[in-house]
């Protein structure tokens, strides 16, 4: 191997001659000055400032040179490459403040010009009221209770004295899961949620119970196999029908402002002594019994609507559920929630509730009371 050329001369070298770095300097700024976009730059900057440009290749060279020849070579290709880079950034800055101009004026939104909103949504009217009355509870201090809606016999029938033979538990009033052995069913009422509240929580309890409730009813304006019921069940000790006319009285004023209730003797298996409620008719007050100049469709001018069922909660349902009946005493009630929405809104078919016709939801939510 030949030893180091201490005789060597760097402007033997082409590539570290100073008019190929000037030519390869000013090729350089050429050709970034040339550049339109940033994509061009990068080009550019490949080519000129790359790792196969020329003054990177020339840059390699130094390497060979006699030590007395380094420091001459290595700052004439410093300070070109140097050079080539601040040009570069320089143009770099320019190009992207260009090409961001152009994007803010190209995507200038015209303020003034019409727009085509998207439809929007509304809540199902039977969601709205059951929020509010939810609202009227809360209020008071009482609890939301959920439950599952396939639901064990015992909690649908057994716990709520409903005896085995009992008319309710039929094919044509429960729907009932296959196997009908196995003893499960779609929930036929809201109330399997007070029985499990009661054994869950304990005593004393202040609850509702919200939700979708199964029957095997026909599909017509008056009646649907899905509906939603609110039920309410309270166990403390002192409680008594007077408290239950009440808390009704003062739901109903909620739903229909000033209105009058009246209870009618009923039977239930799970209350005992168990009532009908009515409302007075929100639209002729009782006006129209006995008048048939002022005839009303809304109570069939008969003054009541009925609204629900209510009752002293019986012992029995008590003792099921762990409760002694002579320490603690309670009444539950119920009422149909989609039944309720009718008598506030007018709505003549609740089949139109389950069509999922938004104009429905607009026009009820729109004519609420």
């Amino acid at each position: 191997m030949s030893g180091p050329n201490d005789n060597f001369d760097p402007k033997q070298v082409a590539a570290l001659d100073p008019t190929a770095v000037d030519a390869a300097v000013e090729a350089a700024l050429a050709a970034i000055a040339q550049a339109a976009t940033t994509a061009e730059l990068k080009a550019a900057r490949h080519d000129h400032a790359g790792d196969t440009s020329p003054l990177a290749l020339a840059n390699r060279e130094i390497g060979a040179l006699p030590p007395q020849a380094r420091k001459e070579a290595g700052q004439r290709i410093g300070q070109a490459r140097g050079t080539v880079a601040r040009a570069i950034a320089q143009r770099q800055e320019e190009l992207a403040a260009a090409e961001l101009e152009e994007a803010l004026v190209a995507d200038r939104v015209d303020v003034t010009l019409p727009v085509h909103l998207a439809p929007q949504g509304a809540l199902h009217p039977v969601t709205t009221l059951i929020d509010e009355m939810i609202d009227v509870f809360v209020a008071m201090g009482w609890q939301v209770a959920d439950g599952p809606e396939l639901e064990a016999e015992w909690y649908n029938f057994d716990a709520l004295n409903l005896a085995p033979d009992h008319p309710a538990r039929a094919l044509q009033d429960t729907l009932w899961v296959d196997p009908p052995s196995a003893g499960t069913l779609l929930r036929t009422q809201t109330s399997p949620v007070q029985v499990r509240a009661l054994l869950e929580r304990g005593v004393p309890l202040y609850v509702i119970s919200p939700g979708k409730v199964f029957r095997a009813d026909e599909y017509d304006a008056t009646h649907l196999p899905v509906f939603h019921q609110l039920e309410g069940l309270v166990v403390d000790k002192g409680i008594s029908m007077a408290d239950l006319r009440g808390t009704l009285d003062h739901l109903a004023r909620a739903m229909f402002g000033d209105v009058e209730t009246r209870m009618r003797p009923h039977y239930f298996p799970f209350t005992e002594p168990s009532a009908e409620v009515d409302l007075q008719c929100f639209v002729c007050h009782g006006e129209s019994v006995g008048n048939p100049d002022r005839p009303c469709r809304t109570c069939r001018s008969e003054g009541w609507i009925e609204w629900g069922g209510c009752g002293v909660v019986n012992p029995r349902v008590l003792q099921a559920c762990g409760i002694d009946p002579d320490v603690y005493s309670g009444f539950a009630f119920g009422m149909g929630v989609d039944r309720t929405v009718m008598f506030r809104t007018g709505a003549p078919d609740l089949r139109d509730f389950v069509e999922g016709d938004i104009r429905f939801s607009r026009s009820i939510l729109g004519g609420a009371r």
